[in-house]
Order: C-alpha cells, then structure tokens, then sequence
C-alpha cells in the first residue's frame, strides 16, 4: 500500500515540529508538505531539519505549493487559520485532521460544510486517553446525576490564548449530554463576588493559566460525604500528535463526512 502522504500547518511550532518528528517515526505514512504563516523566518527551510533530517520538502506559505500531492492535512494552528484551509481542502479533495480550538458557532457549522466534500476528524483532543476519560466522564454522569456538583478544572501553559480549554468544554458538553441538558444552559464560566448558593443544576468552570503546563483537566464530582475526581494530565504533545496520526489513518478510506476522535477509537 503507498503510504498515506500527510502535511502539518503550523509546521514551525511547538506542535507542528512534534507531528513533524511522529510521521517522520511512523513508517507508514510519508511528510509530503508543510504550512507556516506568511513571513515566517521558517519558510523555505526543510520541516524536518530541527532533527537535524531532511524530508524533501520545504516549508510554504502559498497553500497550493504547500499541499500539491497531499492526501490530508493535520492542523493545530488558529480558527481563522484552520478555516481557511478547510476552505481550500475541501475544494481540492484533501482530508483533514483538525486539532485548532477556539471555534465559535459559525466556525464549526463553516468545517461541518466543508466536510460535506472531503473527510475532516475533528476534535479538541487527539488524546487517546483525553477520549477513553470522555467515556468515563460520560458513565460516570449518569451515575451522579442527582445529589453531586459537577466541577470542571483545566490548566494549560501561560501561550494558551482561548480559555476555558477545547478540551474542558468537551467535558462539559459529554457530561451536560448525559445528564439531558444543554451546557449553555447550565455553564457557570467564571465566579466572583457574592455569587449565592451553588445551582445544583450547573456545571462549573475553573480556568489556571502559567509556565509550561501541557494540559491538566480534572472533573469533580462532589457529594455529601465524598469526592470523586477523573483527571487526566499531559507531560508531552506527543499524545496529540500520535492520536493525529491515527486519526489519519482512520480517514485513508473516507471520502466525505465529520469524524471526532470517538469514532476513530470504536468508543461511540
């Protein structure tokens, strides 16, 4: 089988050199292209040289350039970003993998159209553990449904520019699910001052920002006379970036349609 040729955006940063160095490992899958934005001091330069490698090809900004000859796409850049590739991906047949959070309403209906002509995985987390404690949030929900206050605590390194996390809200959205309700209705994003009594309905958010934290989320489940806490921590990106990979692996033999990471791993 010829190997699935894959590009990453963002290929200069934190992320995009961690996706770089895991197709480069994976063996069957191939680097075919690599975005950076406009002005970058990275255009021009081989993607894979930070390993002191070379990959045949440079890194573009000119999006044709960039993904001529490229089956899909693995992006964790910007909303604006992310959704003009989408864009361009899916006039051109190009699969997506899409890892970018901060998407309002309008952003997220903008890639489940472009998904209506070309296959795109998109989720908040590409964590295959982030997605097996999304099921166990999701049972444990159903469980302590009445009588439990639901907390909702992330933390993320101080570049992080979109809060609470992607991830939390996805929390949030499989616990609200489970319990019948919707998270806008019952969120409390943010507490100062005198707030009164908790809602018992509500699920809260707490928001820790600093140093160089990759992502911690816990969910607290708080009761009369115990605690129950599902958390998961990240000590590297690599998580994300094999749980990338394969996602696009799952996509080889998907022409159309909108996938999350649930579907890749079998948990829906």
């Amino acid at each position: 089988m010829t190997p699935m040729k894959l590009a990453v955006a963002g290929a200069s940063g934190r992320m995009g050199r961690m996706l770089i160095e895991t197709i480069l490992n994976a063996g069957d899958v191939t680097l075919a292209g690599a975005l950076d934005v406009p002005g970058s001091p990275a255009l021009g330069t081989d993607p894979a040289a930070f390993l002191g490698k070379s990959s045949g090809v440079a890194i573009e900004s000119d999006l044709a350039r960039g993904l001529a000859g490229v089956d899909l796409l693995i992006d964790f850049t910007r909303p604006e970003g992310t959704l003009r590739h989408a864009e361009y991906c899916a006039a051109h047949g190009i699969k997506m993998v899409i890892g970018t959070t901060g998407f309002d309403e309008a952003g997220k209906a903008a890639i489940a159209d472009a998904a209506k002509r070309t296959a795109i995985m998109f989720a908040p987390n590409m964590s295959v553990g982030v997605n097996v404690t999304l099921k166990l949030l999701e049972m444990a929900a159903k469980s302590f449904s009445e009588g439990y206050d639901i907390e909702i605590i992330e933390a993320h390194h101080r570049h992080k520019v979109d809060a609470p996390s992607g991830t939390a809200i996805k929390m949030g959205e499989v616990i609200a699910g489970a319990l019948g309700r919707k998270l806008d209705d019952v969120a409390v994003w943010a507490r100062e001052g005198v707030t009164g009594a908790r809602d018992p309905s509500s699920i809260g958010f707490a928001t820790i920002r600093g140093g160089d934290i990759i992502g911690d989320h816990t969910v607290l489940f708080a009761g009369m006379g115990e605690r129950i806490e599902i958390s998961h921590k990240s000590s590297s990106r690599v998580s994300y970036a094999h749980g990338s990979v394969r996602a696009a692996r799952f996509l080889a033999d998907k022409a159309t349609g909108l996938f999350d990471m649930q579907d890749v791993l079998g948990l829906k």
